[in-house]
């Protein structure tokens, strides 16, 4: 089954804005929407209310007996029957009983009498007309000086008038926030677009160099993107390095062996006996077999790595002590560590191995009786990684300062009559160079001997 190819970052942006859009305008629209009802149905009561003290205001009690209503009723709407706005008014006599025009004929159950001063409102209820939302107070009459009379008034309205209102609010809402949602998924598709151009410039930067048309990712991008864009600088460096070193070591492997070559094509068409061309085929052989070694460990250094993970020095260290101890058996040198628990080279296993071993056997090869490996972390402000500072020092002859450079050239030994190659220090010196350290080397002040320090700074 084939693998379905993941979305875009603006197509997760969008859906994710989008979501967050619709919930929050959701939420939004339900607030409102509640709120509007909740204002209309206070709206209803306060109308409901001022109709009642209209009604007050002119109605009349003659005697205690009779109810005179007002000649002006406060609405059309209540002379119209069925209109769906009553008014009833109802006291303790039957003569104390009277209901507007609207109500006339029709079967209203608001017979309820309040307290004095008491006010209720009520809806939507069931009624003989519909649902409708009943306003009630009771008020004491004073008339002359007789008993003052109880009424209690109550005005009705259906609610189909209120849904009406609400229906047509709720219309409305949901036009404005469609178009608001609109309109705002529309500005975040044109806000993410502008966004994430820098990405798509980097692609087609990428795309340059892959194509031959760039050497780098040129420009520059926002401070986001800016460790990306140089971790990718690096590490496009890095391949170029690494092919061109391969070329180089290709080149240098091909003309180291020409002399060799050249030496045994001779040697055969010489006629020199079987002993001297064995003899010449040996030594060339071994030349050969340095060559080779010493070129493959060259091509195979991985130099400095963008992404690699920190490895502990302690343990590395541990290991090649230990065998170098047995090598060195009969000079019974005593190495003494001073490592830092922090320190942390980035790179291979490989690098780290070989760049402590060669240091290590160089200075017990030299040392009388004592040598000291010693590892610090190099700090800097705002940088991504701490660096490293290792120190390696012997308490052997030392090393004279105007011989240093020359020590260090490839196939040269500070002693012909001490075994080896020469190459171990260029070794050394190549990944140094490769992961853009330093190596300095001068006498050492603790033991006197020569004192090898490398430095990788913080990157």
């Amino acid at each position: 089954m084939a693998q379905r190819r993941p979305l875009s970052l603006q197509a997760r942006s969008t859906l994710a804005a989008g979501m967050a859009l619709a919930a929050f305008l959701g939420v939004t629209g339900f607030a409102l929407d509640q709120a509007y009802y909740d204002a209309a149905v206070a709206g209803m009561r306060d109308r409901l209310q001022s109709y009642v003290y209209a009604y007050l205001a002119g109605s009349d009690v003659l005697r205690g007996t009779k109810l005179l209503p007002p000649e002006t009723l406060p609405d059309p709407e209540f002379n119209r029957p069925g209109s769906g706005l009553y008014a009833v008014i109802i006291g303790e006599a039957p003569t104390l009983h009277w209901e507007s025009p609207s109500a006339l004929g029709r079967e209203l159950a608001f017979d309820s009498r309040l307290a004095v001063g008491e006010t209720r409102f009520d809806g939507p209820i069931d009624n003989s007309v519909g649902r409708v939302f009943v306003f009630s107070q009771g008020v004491s009459w004073e008339v002359d000086e007789r008993k003052p009379v109880t009424l209690t008034v109550h005005v009705a309205e259906s609610e189909q008038q209120f849904h009406r209102q609400v229906a047509a609010f709720r219309r409305t809402l949901a036009r404005w926030l469609g178009a608001l949602a609109v309109v705002l998924l529309l500005l975040q598709i044109a806000l993410l677009r502008w966004g994430l151009s820098p990405l798509r410039r980097m692609v087609r930067d990428v795309d340059d160099v892959m194509n031959g048309d760039a050497e780098r990712l040129p420009g520059l991008y926002p401070m986001e993107l800016t460790p990306l864009t140089e971790s990718l600088n690096e590490l496009i460096d890095f391949g170029r390095e690494q092919l061109d070193r391969y070329r180089n070591t290709m080149s240098d492997l091909a003309h180291s062996l020409k002399t060799p070559l050249a030496v045994l094509r001779s040697e055969l068409d010489s006629e020199r006996g079987y002993d001297s061309l064995r003899n010449t085929v040996a030594d060339q052989s071994q030349r050969m077999h340095d060559i080779v070694s010493y070129q493959l460990s060259r091509a195979t250094a991985s130099r400095h790595q963008v992404f690699s993970t920190p490895l502990a020095i302690e343990q590395a260290a541990e290991g090649i002590v230990g065998s170098l101890e047995k090598v060195y058996a009969a000079k019974r040198i005593l190495c003494e560590f001073e490592i830092d628990p922090d320190a942390r080279f980035y790179g291979s296993q490989g690098d780290l191995m070989e760049l402590l071993g060669n240091l290590l056997e160089n200075a017990f090869k030299w040392a009388s009786r004592r040598v000291t490996l010693t590892a610090h972390v190099v700090k800097a402000p705002r940088m991504r990684r701490a660096g490293l500072e290792l120190r390696v020092e012997d308490d052997g002859p030392g090393i004279p300062p105007e011989k240093v450079e020359h020590l260090l050239q490839r196939g040269v030994r500070g002693d012909e009559r001490v075994q080896g190659h020469g190459i171990g220090l260029a070794i050394v010196q190549d990944i140094i160079k490769g992961y853009r350290g330093t190596l300095a080397v001068h006498r050492s002040d603790a033991l006197g001997g020569a004192a090898f320090v490398v430095r990788f700074e913080a990157a």
